[in-house]
């Protein structure tokens, strides 16, 4: 049976700050995108986590919508020159996808957690 502590948690909540899904304080991941085998705060085994390429589709998703928007937006408005908005938009890109990959994940991972997907939920 699962503990109460653990079905307060919001898989959401604790993916956006990448914290152990069971426990919520300890650090999901030990490098950028490294999850770490065991939380360090309750022991939760991560060995059998596997997002695949999850995160990085929902990223390119959220991601491209929002910049073509913002770019067509933009060269109807003003009609900036091409290389101007090649400056502006490939660091957007650049910025918005690393900065979305981690929660993503962490999101993922906890969704893993709550729905029991992982060899090490279970």
């Amino acid at each position: 049976m699962s503990d109460p502590v653990e079905r307060s948690l919001s898989p959401f909540w604790t993916g956006v700050r990448c914290r152990c899904p069971r426990c919520g304080k300890g650090p999901l991941f030990s490098g950028f995108l490294t999850v770490r085998p065991v939380c360090t705060t309750c022991g939760l085994d991560f060995a059998g986590v596997d997002t695949g390429d999850g995160p990085a589709v929902f990223v390119i998703f959220a991601v491209s919508i929002v910049i073509v928007a913002l770019a067509l937006w933009t060269q109807a408005t003003f009609d900036p020159p091409y290389w101007l908005q090649l400056a502006i938009w490939l660091p957007a890109i650049l910025a918005a996808s690393l900065g979305l990959l981690r929660p993503f994940k962490g999101i993922l991972v906890a969704l893993q957690y709550r729905h029991r997907l992982g060899a090490g939920f279970e």
